[in-house]
C-alpha cells in the first residue's frame, strides 16, 4: 500500500474541501494552485477572492481560527506530549484498528475523511492506512496538537478549527467524519457529509479505566454521556450500529501519568500532584480500556 499523495496532490484535493471561514469562498495560495500541490511547506498563506488571508504555520498546518474562536479547553503543549507518549505505548492501538476497519467499510477507497477534533492525528492516520487512496483533513483547536497532526500521515492535512462553530469545510464534501473523544456538532457534521456518507463516533463506556482509583483525580465517564450523544445528533442522524471495543491493558506508572496528563483532568491537576498520586499505585496495573464505536447515517 502506498501512502504517497496521488495526483493531483494532497492539498490540491483538500482545497476543494476547504472554504474561507469568514465568507465561505474557496481558498488558494497567493499565486495560484500548482498542478501537483502536495504540501503547504514553503507556502506562507492561503486566501480567498474577498481578500481574507490565513497563515500557514511552519509545521505545515493551516490556521483557520477566527478571532471569536474559543480555545480555552484546547490541548496545551504538555498535554500533547503526554498524549503522544501514551498513544505510542500502544494501549489504544486496538481502538485505532477497529475504527479504521469500520471507516474502511463505509468510505470509498479514494474518499475524503474529516477528523473533527483530530488531536495529534493518531486515529486519522490509522484510518488513512486502511483507505489506500483517500485523503484526510484533521481539524482541531490546539495548535500544539496540529503541529503533530500535520505530519501524522502523508495523505493527511491539518487545520485549526472550532468544532462548535461553522466548520471551514464545503457542504457535502466528506465521505466520512470521525469524532474520537471530541465535541460533537450535529448540524455541522450533517452539513459537511455527503448524503450517503457516515459519521463514526468513539466514546468511552462506563467500564473504561474502571480499575484506576478516584484518588487520581481523573474525570469519570458521565453516565448520561450516551444520552447526550443521541440528543446532540438526533434530528440530523440515525444510529446504524454500535460496536464495543474492549481489552485489558497493563500500564506502568509512566503510562498512568501520561494518561492523566493527556486528558481534560490536566486542566486542573498539576504534574507534581499527578506524580505523587501515581507513586502510590501498585504498578504495573491491569486496566480495562473500553469504547463504543458508533456509526451514524445522515437523515
Amino acid at each position: 500500500m502506498s501512502n504517497s499523495p496521488t495526483a493531483p496532490g494532497l492539498w490540491h484535493r483538500l482545497l476543494d474541501v476547504l472554504r474561507c471561514p469568514l465568507c465561505d469562498g474557496p481558498l488558494a495560495p497567493p499565486h495560484g494552485v500548482p498542478e501537483s500541490f502536495s504540501t503547504l511547506r514553503g507556502v506562507k498563506s492561503l486566501g480567498c477572492a474577498a481578500g481574507h488571508s490565513f497563515d500557514v504555520a511552519r509545521q505545515g498546518y493551516l490556521s483557520l481560527l477566527t478571532g471569536s474562536a474559543n480555545t480555552a479547553n484546547a490541548d496545551n503543549a504538555a498535554m500533547v506530549t503526554a498524549r503522544t507518549l501514551f498513544l505510542d505505548a500502544g494501549h489504544y492501538e486496538p481502538l485505532a484498528r477497529a475504527l479504521a476497519d469500520t471507516v474502511a467499510g463505509l468510505c470509498p477507497a479514494d474518499g475524503t475523511v474529516m477528523d473533527a477534533g483530530a488531536g495529534t492525528g493518531y486515529y486519522l492516520a490509522a484510518v488513512l492506512d486502511a483507505l489506500p487512496e483517500a485523503v484526510g483533513l484533521g481539524l482541531d483547536a490546539s495548535k500544539f496538537a496540529l503541529r503533530r497532526a500535520a505530519g501524522a500521515h502523508p495523505r493527511a492535512g491539518a487545520a485549526t478549527g472550532d468544532i462548535w462553530k461553522p466548520l471551514p469545510v464545503v457542504s457535502g464534501a466528506a465521505d466520512a467524519v470521525i469524532n474520537v473523544f471530541a465535541p460533537r456538532n450535529g448540524p455541522e457534521f450533517r452539513r459537511v457529509l455527503r448524503p450517503e456518507g457516515a459519521l463514526v463516533v468513539v466514546t468511552p463506556t462506563a467500564r473504561h479505566l474502571g480499575e484506576l482509583p478516584a484518588s487520581l483525580g481523573m474525570l469519570s465517564v458521565d453516565a448520561a454521556k450516551e444520552d447526550r450523544l443521541h440528543r446532540t445528533l438526533s434530528g440530523h442522524f440515525r444510529q446504524e450500529r454500535t460496536d464495543v471495543v474492549e481489552r485489558r491493558a497493563t500500564m506502568t506508572d509512566q503510562d498512568v501519568r501520561d494518561l492523566i496528563l493527556m486528558g481534560p483532568s490536566a486542566h486542573h491537576l498539576g504534574a507534581e500532584e499527578v506524580h505523587r498520586s501515581v507513586a502510590s499505585l501498585d504498578t504495573p496495573l491491569p486496566v480495562t480500556v473500553s469504547f463504543l464505536v458508533s456509526v451514524y447515517r445522515p437523515l
